[in-house]
């Protein structure tokens, strides 16, 4: 297995914002919306992949509920949400497609996959489709600020360099197995 030290780091840092920041809520309704889960998300999706987004979504969600910020739901949405965006601009190479990755995964897909944690696992009576509005609105916030963030590091040019910074490690240690 090929680990590539400096997206390590930088999913490192991701949990460590998320996780710090994870107090940081915006009602909505009758939900509340964190965030920086999804900003986060969009972030590791974009830069490292799916598999590093869906390991610092998990991680942030691991630490959240060790340390009593956070819910057995933080998992299956986050997770979902972070490999969606990562493959779809994997495949894509279109960011509008990793927000809808994010959304799509974390708000629909997320959603419906917490009904099972929570009736079986959390012992909560609860509709099928109880918990998709609540996760919508949580990761459209989250994936708006990261679009406005993406949005500044590609008008400067910083979204190239740090795209070129993070692969470069992959591309030298191919070159070196070749």
């Amino acid at each position: 297995m090929n680990v590539n030290v400096k997206k390590l780091a930088v999913s490192a840092m991701l949990v460590a914002v998320a996780v710090s920041l994870s107090s940081l809520s915006i009602p909505i309704g009758a939900s509340k919306c964190f965030p920086v889960q999804h900003l986060a998300n969009v972030i590791a999706g974009v830069f490292l992949g799916p598999w590093y987004g869906v390991a610092m979504a998990f991680c942030t969600s691991l630490i959240r509920n060790l340390m009593g910020t956070g819910s057995l739901l933080a998992f299956p949405g986050s997770m979902i949400g972070a490999f969606a965006c990562g493959m779809l601009y994997q495949h894509s190479g279109k960011l509008v497609w990793a927000y809808g990755g994010e959304v799509f995964g974390t708000g629909i897909l997320g959603g419906v996959l917490c009904y099972p944690v929570a009736t079986l696992l959390m012992g909560k009576e609860a509709a099928v489709f109880a918990y998709v509005m609540p996760f919508l609105m949580s990761t459209l916030s989250g994936t708006v600020i990261a679009a406005f963030l993406m949005g500044v590091l590609c008008k400067s040019g910083a979204f190239k360099y740090l795209k070129h910074l993070l692969d470069m490690e992959m591309e030298l240690s191919g070159a070196v197995g070749k």
